[in-house]
């Protein structure tokens, strides 16, 4: 007999052949002539082109932008409105090549004209000079699009010796102590940009009054533990990450004159106990840094340090957010050059803190869920 294993084709389902006619009927050339002329479709026609448009055009989306944060045009805008030829003359640049910039930031909303020969904000010019951290994020992307020059062999694993995953050394590193304080200033700083609207939202959305001592586990240099000792002044507070992280979370603790209450331990939570007795753990964009098996261990590890009835808040960007669908792209190609991790969606993470040990999962709203989602489990 042999051992040729058979495949039996599985009938199609009404639904499926359904699809199949129309994913055919859509790729006709005649059939798009057609919608883009017919005034019931082509309003959508119109809009689908665009879309398309857009996927191809996004990486020339991206460099207006990272030239305009590189020139500090936003900033040079918010002071006043500008000609090109003030712009040029500020940022060293051909008045030429900075009204090419401008028209190109124009379309973009990143840029408004305002009357004959000016320039002010746009209103997502305006957003990103409300947040810092994006314009720290846009430079750093220079590393992701050097990964990104060749995504099928990222995606074929023939690339270990990518910019993000030196960049990002706990990611790929065999031994975590040997990551020097240099290498985790860098990192560390990075996130700390980001991290001052990240802090807000999650402690809007779950205040801490109620707890007695906040164990941050990954918390890098202290930003987040730094936000939550200016809410609540008798909170105790306990930072746990790599020693040479720990180093810069302990400086900003006597900085800001909190270190008689806020303390950094150094160690790896993927090797190291944490440490026991908080009411609280936070884990706030860390779990998705890492696969799915040391992503299991990081929340059975917090569920051993918990006591009963303590609580976990896990606060990170998810997949599969409504609304918010390319979010989960863009972390599974950026930690795919990363070396470590996914996005995972809601469900996903549920099961995970479930097969962790805890019961009581629930999720409480933010206001950017694009951002990040907040889940709150409870250990019994």
């Amino acid at each position: 007999m042999s051992s040729d294993t058979i495949t039996v084709p599985v009938p199609a389902t009404t639904g499926q052949r359904l699809r199949a006619r129309r994913d055919r009927l859509l790729a006709n050339p005649k059939f798009q002539k057609w919608a883009a002329a017919f005034p019931g479709t082509r309003w959508i026609a119109r809009r689908r082109a665009r879309a398309v448009f857009d996927l191809c055009a996004g990486f020339v989306y991206s460099q207006v932008l990272a030239a305009c944060i590189q020139l500090r045009v936003f900033d040079l805008l918010l002071a006043r409105p500008q000609s090109a030829a003030d712009l040029g003359r500020s940022t060293s640049m051909p008045e030429a090549g900075m009204m090419r910039l401008l028209e190109a930031a124009a379309s973009l909303r990143l840029v408004e004209r305002r009357g004959k020969s000016l320039y002010g904000l746009g209103d997502l010019g305006a957003a990103i000079i409300g947040n810092p951290g994006i314009g720290a994020m846009v430079r750093h992307h220079a590393l992701l699009y050097a990964d990104l020059q060749d995504p099928v062999g990222l995606l074929k694993g023939r690339r270990a010796d990518t910019a993000l995953g030196q960049y990002w050394p706990y990611a790929t590193s065999g031994d975590l102590s040997e990551i020097s304080e240099h290498d985790a200033a860098a990192y560390s700083g990075l996130m700390s940009r980001s991290q001052h609207f990240v802090a807000g939202e999650i402690l809007d959305a779950y205040p801490l009054e109620k707890h007695r001592w906040l164990l941050d586990v990954g918390g890098g240099d202290g930003t987040f533990l730094s936000h939550v000792a200016d809410r609540w002044a008798d909170l105790r507070l306990t930072l746990f990450d790599l020693p040479a992280v720990a180093v810069q979370a302990r400086a900003r603790f006597a900085e800001q004159g909190i270190a008689d209450r806020a303390e950094a331990v150094g160690g790896s939570f993927l090797h190291d106990a944490l440490p026991t007795g908080p009411d609280a753990v936070s884990l706030v964009r860390v779990l998705h840094d890492h696969d799915d098996d040391a992503a299991l261990a990081i929340l059975r590890a917090v569920h051993a340090a918990l006591p009963p009835k303590g609580v976990l808040l896990l606060a990170e960007p998810m997949s599969e957010t409504r609304g918010a669908e390319p979010v989960g792209a863009y972390f599974s190609f950026y930690l795919l050059a990363m070396g470590s991790g996914r996005p995972r969606s809601l469900s996903e993470n549920d099961a995970m803190l479930r097969a962790a040990g805890f019961r009581k999962v629930r999720r409480i709203q933010t206001r950017i869920p694009m951002l990040l989602q907040l889940v709150v489990a409870r250990k019994e």
